[in-house]
């Protein structure tokens, strides 16, 4: 029982060490690897490569799969090159098992005391991120170690002798037995370790080695396809298309099983080592010759895995992706997207109280809609940002977080402020068949405009953080402030002239006046925090 325990504690700790490796290396390089992989994906060759590369640094063809499949959930990456990066990245966990087959004990207590110290001593830090990895690495090494020898007395016990001894000839079984492996050890290189273990033992023959091996890799696919059981259709076929793929290479290569280990055994290198040259080897060849079908299997996922229906698209976030919260530039992109998709229902409730002002009773009904679909959306923003390790984040990433969340709470604000204008217009105005005078309406329409470029610009500063785009918007508010209290001043005069529209609406006018200007200072806010920005990151601008 306790050498069961082990064996399931190392697994622990090798699935806690990918995943610690994973959330530091998407903090550090969450960005860079995002444009890598989106510089990568026009040729098939690069986005192969890309895959491998990615998968050597993160050190799990999963991670690579969850890392691709976001990007695809998210429309920032198509089918057809996320299914060649996936190959590329099955390609580079293979050659990682080569890599770690190596005597790198040494490199484990290494890892983790480097890692350990500068984690805790610069925890916001890139280099404390750095020693995330560096400890996540050591404890995926010290892991593999623990692995094979907890399995190595299990290995040896007479009872579990006789059962793998009853693994001769069936292939089908044979695999499946190594699937189950790969997703009991969530790994499919734990997996392909431990046959090496058996083989070396002579526990099991060499073909029944061969068949857990390409059995593993059936698994690391039905992994990705338990892992991403709750993403979008367009996460799911990612994960499909690298499972059917997985199965093809099983069907191609299982016939040939017994004529592969003839050949193989006769090699002069010891069992051992010629199982985890087949495992290379048999990815290598197997993704090589299925990139060219990429295309064709993004089309058979997508005919397979329809998309999910959407009955009201602005009631529900679209750009929020929870597996995006280890990565805090891409959570905060995603973040940054909604909010701009709040701007543009917050302008739609600018043009409807355009018309409510100019007599569309109806139209007020639909802006307390759309009122409530940006307190959706900012509720959804709120939650999302909640979620993100914010003492983790770094400065810059810190500051961002907390512009977003200011720019959310302005824009709802504002949404609540044009609702009860429109409320006000609608109740004061048109029920009571009060019209303002001609020259307040112009006025009116005049403050909308500019209330209304205003907004637009905001929206654009908040996007690009643009320092000139900021001076213009900040230039743009004080423009309306002077207009807004010209504009003031005029009604006064109108009430001196004892207009009958103007004395009727004089209450109406002069509110909506302060509550433009109040929109206004919303709308600009953002100006302010882009041009308090450091003097090192307008530099970088």
């Amino acid at each position: 029982m306790l050498t069961l325990l082990n064996l399931l504690s190392a697994i622990a700790l090798l699935v806690w060490g990918t995943h610690i490796v994973r959330t530091g290396i998407m903090r550090v390089y969450g960005a860079d690897l995002r444009r890598v992989l989106s510089h990568s994906i026009e040729k098939k060759p690069m986005a192969f490569l890309a895959g491998i590369g990615v998968t050597a640094l993160v050190q799990s063809s999963n991670a690579t799969t969850l890392l691709v499949t976001s990007f695809v959930a998210q429309q920032l990456m198509g089918l057809t090159p996320a299914l060649v990066v996936i190959l590329g990245a099955d390609v580079g966990t293979a050659l990682m098992a080569r890599v770690l087959t190596f005597d790198l004990s040494w490199l484990s207590p290494l890892f983790i005391f480097f890692g350990v110290v500068f984690f805790l001593g610069r925890k916001q830090s890139r280099a404390g991120q750095l020693g995330r990895v560096a400890m996540g690495l050591g404890l995926i090494l010290l892991a593999l170690q623990l692995i094979v020898e907890a399995a190595r007395p299990i290995t040896e016990a007479s009872g579990v002798q006789v059962i793998f001894s009853s693994l001769t000839g069936d292939i089908i079984l044979d695999a499946l037995i190594g699937a189950v492996f790969a997703i009991i050890s969530y790994s499919s290189l734990a997996a392909v370790l431990i046959t090496a273990t058996l083989t070396a033992t002579s526990v099991i023959s060499f073909q029944v080695a061969l068949c857990l091996v390409v059995g593993a890799n059936l698994g690391s696919g039905l992994l990705a396809m338990l892992n991403n059981s709750a993403a979008n259709a367009a996460g799911k076929r990612v994960a499909l298309g690298s499972l059917l793929f997985k199965f093809i290479g099983c069907l191609a290569v299982l016939p040939f099983i017994h004529v592969l280990a003839v050949w193989l055994d006769k090699l002069p290198v010891n069992d051992e080592e010629v199982v985890i040259f087949f495992h290379v080897f048999y990815n290598l060849i197997r993704c090589l010759v299925m990139v060219p079908f990429a295309a064709p299997m993004a089309r058979l996922c997508q005919r397979l895995i329809r998309d999910d229906p959407e009955t009201d698209l602005r009631l529900k976030p679209r750009h929020l992706d929870p597996s995006a919260l280890d990565t805090p530039a891409l959570a905060l992109a995603n973040a940054a997207r909604e909010t701009l998709r709040m701007g543009d229902v917050l302008e739609q409730m600018m043009v409807g109280f355009n018309k409510v002002v100019h007599g569309a009773p109806r139209e007020e009904r639909e802006i307390r809609k759309l009122d409530d679909d940006v307190d959706v959306l900012y509720t959804a923003i709120k939650l999302y940002l909640a979620r993100m390790p914010k003492e983790d984040l770094a400065e810059e990433d810190s500051r961002r977080w907390a512009e977003i969340i200011e720019m959310a709470l302005n824009l709802e604000q504002a949404g609540d402020i044009i609702e009860r204008m429109s409320g006000d217009v609608a109740d004061k105005s048109l029920a009571a068949r009060r019209a303002f005078s001609p020259a307040g309406g112009e006025e009116l329409d005049a403050l909308q405009q500019q209330l209304l470029s205003n907004l637009r610009l905001a929206l654009s500063v908040f996007l690009s953080r643009d320092i000139t785009s900021a001076k213009r918007l900040r230039r743009g508010k004080h423009r309306f402030r002077i207009t807004n209290r010209r504009y003031a001043h005029a009604h006064v005069n109108r009430l001196h002239q004892q207009n009958v529209q103007s004395i009727e609406t004089s209450s109406l006018h002069l509110g909506l006046l302060g509550d433009m200007k109040r929109l206004n200072s919303l709308f600009c806010a953002v100006a302010y925090s882009v041009l308090e920005q450091p003097d090192d990151e307008r530099e970088n601008e």
